[in-house]
């Protein structure tokens, strides 16, 4: 899941960006409410966590813009107010929950939990079946036959990228760009070694390199 943080306390961006990125969400973080907009409007993120107070464009318009725009992504409002009007106006531009500052992280990250759970409810099944492999997306389980196989975020944040394309060639660029954030200018072989990893968890049989192209899942 790829998370997008528009807040400008760098200091809670940051935190929150390394607790959810610790949790194996990719997260993008930017600091005024334009740059939220277009980075917004790409559509590549699950869940937008939102600042109200933003400089350039507040978060009320940020979301009433995407939401003109027929963009559904789900929006976690953030402020530092607290009242029902402010509740209210939030809600009524389009976003799905909302979270007044000071917050717990645990708190936070239920919500973001939730949100995901939610939108995962209306469309696509939270469970992905490939062969003997079973990826609960909700819980972030993977059983193997029916015994379930310990992986890391990480681990299952790639896996999971393999799974909703199964029988299809995913790039490693495509994984790098959704389990990673937009910023990681590390080794892109990272995601050899993660695929490295899975096999020796899984079984070798299931992910098949494409050579020059990427990876497919398999089910036999």
């Amino acid at each position: 899941m790829r998370l997008l943080i528009v807040e400008d306390e760098r200091r809670l961006a940051l935190s929150l960006a390394g607790g959810l990125t610790a949790e194996g969400f990719a997260v993008d973080v930017v600091h005024d409410g334009p740059a939220g907009l277009h980075r917004a409007g790409e559509g590549v993120y699950d869940l937008v966590v939102l600042d109200i107070m933003l400089p350039g464009m507040n978060g009320y318009r940020v979301c009433a813009a995407l939401r003109a725009a027929g963009n559904d992504v789900p929006i976690l409002m953030l402020t530092a107010k607290d009242g029902e009007y402010d509740e209210a106006e939030g809600l009524d531009t389009g976003a799905d929950d909302y979270l007044t500052k000071p917050f717990s992280y645990v708190v936070l990250l239920a919500r973001i939990r939730a949100l995901l759970r939610r939108r995962g409810a209306a469309g696509a099944s939270p469970v992905i079946e490939v062969g003997p492999l079973r990826l609960d997306t909700a819980a972030r389980r993977v059983l193997r036959d029916g015994e379930e196989v310990a992986l890391t975020a990480k681990e299952f944040a790639v896996l999971e990228q393999l799974a909703v394309r199964a029988g299809e060639v995913v790039g490693k660029a495509e994984i790098l760009e959704h389990v990673w954030d937009f910023a990681y200018d590390g080794d892109p072989n990272i995601v050899e070694v993660y695929v490295s990893v899975l096999r020796r968890k899984l079984g070798a049989r299931f992910i098949r390199t494409v050579r020059g192209a990427g990876y497919r899942l398999e089910g036999r």
